[in-house]
């Protein structure tokens, strides 16, 4: 059994480099002429791509860095003053809640000196 494995083997490896050949012998190979136009096209179809792509990507680092650096900026400018205006509302509503304070308490020695007054 073995030889006849082997006898078929040999056998289907000729075949299939007999086959092989008839397909390169098929092959329509280009001419140098259209080798050089084939190779240039790629080679220019190559670099255009690569300068659309740097180019974006100059466009886009440069949008990142200026638009939205400077979206970022104003949202921080305007938090800056959201917090100033808020540290002064808190201010002037301790001021206001002293003064109140200040007013109860002269208004309670007020009725307390009345009090007094009445009870003389």
């Amino acid at each position: 059994m073995p030889k006849e494995t082997n006898k078929k083997q040999n056998k289907e490896k000729k075949h299939f480099m007999k086959d092989f050949k008839a397909e390169l012998k098929r092959v329509i190979w280009p001419t140098p002429k259209q080798l050089a136009n084939n190779t240039i096209a790629v080679i220019a179809i190559v670099l255009i791509t690569a300068i659309i792509v740097f180019a974006l990507d100059f466009i886009f680092e440069t949008v990142n860095r200026y638009g939205i650096e400077g979206v970022k900026s104003l949202v921080d400018t305007t938090n800056a003053v959201n917090d100033t205006n808020t540290q002064e509302d808190s201010e002037e509503n301790s001021n206001v809640s002293d003064e109140n304070s200040a007013n109860e308490t002269t208004a309670q020695n007020n009725n307390e000196t009345e009090k007094n007054e009445v009870n003389e």
